[in-house]
Order: C-alpha cells, then structure tokens, then sequence
C-alpha cells in the first residue's frame, strides 16, 4: 500500500444539523475540513426539511472552500465519499445528490461511508488509539463497541433515545441557546451546579435507557424550578452526572469482557469535558487510557468521511452509481472493515496534520 499513501479523497457528511466537506490524504493528513451548522432558535429542534434545506444552500460553497485551501483541483481527486447513513432522511439526501453530480462531471468513483465507523476511524487517526473499547456518543446514536474479526461489534447501546438527545431535548425545556450546540450549554451550566438531585439510574446489562430519565427530570423541573427549589445549574449537573455514570458502567463492563484497557469517546458529546474526566478516571484505575478530541473531530465533520472512504477505496472497494443511496437506519457492525483485516493499514500510527 506504500505507493497508494498519498491517495486523496473529498468527503461529504451532511447526516444531522451539519453539513461539512473534508479533503484527506490517506496517510490521515487533513488539507480542509470546513463545515456550516443549521442553528434553530432556543427551545426548538431541527427538522429534517428545514434541515436539508439549509444543507443545500451551503454545501457547494463548501465544497469550493474545502478545494481551494487544500490547494487541489478535481483532476487530484481519487475518490468521492459521502455519508450513506444512519442520520435524518432529507439532510442525508442532500450528500447524496451531490456525490453523484460530481462524480459524473469529474469521472470519479463513489464510496459510501457508514457515519458512526467514520466517528472511530477520525478518532483512532487523531489520537494514535490502537484498539480500544470505544464509546460512541453523540445526538442520534449511543454505542460502546468493539473491534473483533473484521467487524466493529457492539456490546451495548441505548435502548431508546441517544444521550445526545436527551441532553438537546432536557436544553430546549431550559430554552437554553443552540449556539453553538445544546450539549455545549449544558456542560457550562452544570459547571455552576451545587445540588445533587437523585434522577433514575437505568442500565439493563450492556445498554443503558434514557427516556425516563428525561421524563423525570422534565417534571422535576417544572416542579423545583418554579418552587425555586433549585438552580437550572443544579438540574444541567444532576443530569450529567446521572447519564455520564452509566456510560462509564457499560463502557468499563465491555473493557472487562474484552480484556481492553484503553477507551477512544466519538461523537459529538465525546467533547463534554467532564464525560472525559469520569472515564478517564476510570481508565486510570484500570491502568488504561483514555483517548478523546476537541470539536474539530469528534462533531460531525467532512474529513471523518473522506478519510474513512479511503481507506476502504484503498483496499479496492466502490459504490456503483445506483448504488449511491442513503439509509437512516444503518448499523454499525453491518460494515465490513477491510482496513483493518490483519491490523496492518499503512494508516495507522500517521499524526494528523494541516497543509
């Protein structure tokens, strides 16, 4: 694979709230990754039409702005990658289109990239994460997963709502400002939180359930808030201190089963800073590691894609034309990652770096 190392791809991830592009060598250096968030009034959620709409807007500017400060032309593409799912219907349509546009005027081959896969591979590249046990947590998925033969397994996941959910919708109950993400909002107001209030504690072995939980604190809200019985403050940090602990449960059990001791947090709440301190407090204890990124990385982004899509365009794999479809519903163990077959990926163990 030596000669296939300097192999470039653009990257479309446009699942959620974000639409983003990235161009990426394959030896994990990042030569552009921008990306534009739909942001919806305090107290609102976004919607899937609303969402794509705003997605189309932006997304050939990006595309335009990621080309011209990676200082390439199209001619130095080898691959488009793009966002095959799981994620909202229309937002994911818009990636879609898009790809196959310019594949047929650029004469370029397609891949299409499962999201949540594409969140450990731009967490394993940044961070020079080996094999760890990972804990994918975002607004649409919460996972703890592990690599075993071939295939990203998953040992527990939620049973309901993802904890980024539960946390966006638990923002909006507070009116709390979407700029730059709820979860964002929260973390700082929990920071001035005093009071302890006990919230249901819901692991059932592996998985973990959220739904309650944000019933019962919707209600304790309502009632403590308005009796002033407690601080928003007091809420946002009883929250998290309730759905983080829970994490670090099944994410140490996986460990234990998988005989790991390292833990690489994804996804967009894997930027919650004291989501890091609790598990890497538990790492530490298990004489592990704890691998985690800032919000460049660990929020839906573009290069996460065109990276991931290369590897696999690297072991000779392409999605046909009328294949370049999109799903909400994909799983992560469902792809096959040839990369990583024998653990011997030119790839790995690069740094991340900026042209």
């Amino acid at each position: 694979m030596a000669e296939k190392k300097n192999l470039i791809a653009l990257g479309f991830e446009g699942s959620a709230n974000k639409i983003g592009v990235g161009v990426v060598k394959l030896d994990g250096t990042i030569l552009s990754n921008p990306r534009h968030t739909y942001i919806t009034p305090p107290g609102q959620g976004f919607l899937p039409r609303e969402t794509a709409q705003h997605h189309l807007q932006h997304v050939l500017p990006l595309v335009k702005s990621a080309l011209k400060e990676a200082q390439i032309s199209p001619d130095e593409i080898d691959c488009l990658c793009y966002t095959k799912g799981p994620g909202m219907g229309a937002p994911l349509q818009v990636s879609a289109v898009v790809i196959r546009m310019l594949s047929q005027l650029w004469k370029k081959p397609i891949v299409a990239v499962n999201h949540c896969v594409a969140h450990i591979e731009m967490g394993r590249i940044v961070t020079g994460a080996d094999d760890p046990v990972v804990l994918y947590v975002s607004g649409g998925n919460t996972q703890v997963i592990a690599y075993s033969e071939g295939r990203y397994r998953i040992f527990g996941e939620t049973i309901d709502i993802a904890v980024g959910n539960c946390l966006d919708r638990f923002a909006r109950v507070l009116t709390l400002s979407n700029d730059p993400s709820p979860g964002y909002n929260i973390e700082q107001l929990a920071k001035k939180g005093t009071q302890f209030i006990d919230l249901p504690y819901v692991v059932k072995g592996m998985d973990v359930s959220f739904s309650g939980i944000l019933s019962y604190i919707e209600a304790t809200a309502e009632e403590k808030l308005k009796a002033n019985e407690c601080t928003p403050g007091d809420l946002c940090y009883s929250l998290q201190e309730t759905l983080f602990a829970m994490l670090v449960e099944i994410t140490e059990r996986a460990m234990a089963h998988c005989d790991k001791k390292d833990v690489l947090i994804v996804g967009g709440v894997g930027c919650n800073e004291r989501l890091q301190e609790m598990m890497r407090i538990m790492c530490s204890e298990r004489g592990g590691t704890l691998y985690a990124t800032d919000d460049r990385y660990c929020v839906d982004n573009g290069a996460m894609i065109a990276y991931t899509g290369l590897l696999a365009h690297a072991y000779g794999m392409s999605t046909p034309l009328e294949e370049s479809t999109f799903t909400q519903r994909f799983r992560t163990d469902e792809v096959l990652a040839v990369w990583r077959q024998g653990e011997s990926s030119e790839a790995n163990g690069h740094t991340i770096g900026s042209s």
